[in-house]
């Protein structure tokens, strides 16, 4: 095992970006608004575990369907920037229709936690970084959503709607730096 701190850094910032639970504060407050309870510790919970098990399974799905991971990579790199124009210019290209309810498993857990952006991401990220790591970012990163979910009133107040907006461009513009650097150095290999 070799943990690097700039690695677990990295990861984590690409995560936070994709997995955005600051920017899904809205969409938060909405489903709380319908289903008065959301159950933070079983939503991250669950979230972890699909995307732990997509961390380690993931690469065998693709070798199932003969696709390297690089190619996953690249083909990452591409959503990984929709997401990021998503961001930047506020229009929606991915919609995420999950079931209508109250339930903390669907639609917060899966697919607005762990959805495929977040698995694109794992496995894009895995051609670059050492799997311990990427676990440690994933981790981290799902302790802090645990904390938002916890806390969802008390951020909003707090950040306010722009503070919102704000941080929601700021994170699409490092995930089009980053889309752009798994794209260039994935695409090398390929040809």
């Amino acid at each position: 095992m070799h943990f690097s701190l700039i690695q677990i850094t990295s990861a984590f910032m690409v995560l936070f970006a994709i997995i955005d639970i600051l920017g899904s504060i809205p969409i938060i407050l909405n489903i709380k608004k319908k289903s008065n309870k959301i159950y933070a510790l079983r939503a991250s919970s669950v979230a972890l575990g699909i995307l732990v098990l997509f961390l380690f399974t993931g690469e065998g799905i693709l070798k199932l369907f003969n696709v390297d991971i690089q190619s996953f990579a690249v083909a990452g790199a591409l959503v990984i920037f929709i997401f990021a124009i998503e961001m930047i210019l506020d229009v929606e290209i991915f919609r995420n229709k999950g079931p209508e309810g109250g339930s903390s498993i669907v639609p917060l857990a899966f697919p607005l936690i762990a959805g495929p952006g977040s698995f694109t991401t794992l496995l894009s990220l895995r051609a670059e970084y050492a799997t311990e790591n990427i676990l440690v970012a994933l981790v981290l990163n799902l302790a802090f959503v645990y904390l938002v979910l916890k806390s969802t009133s008390k951020i909003e107040k707090f950040i306010g709607e722009a503070g919102i907006y704000i941080l929601r461009k700021f994170f699409g513009i490092i995930l089009l730096a980053i889309s752009v650097k798994l794209f260039t150095s994935n695409l090398g290999t390929l040809l």
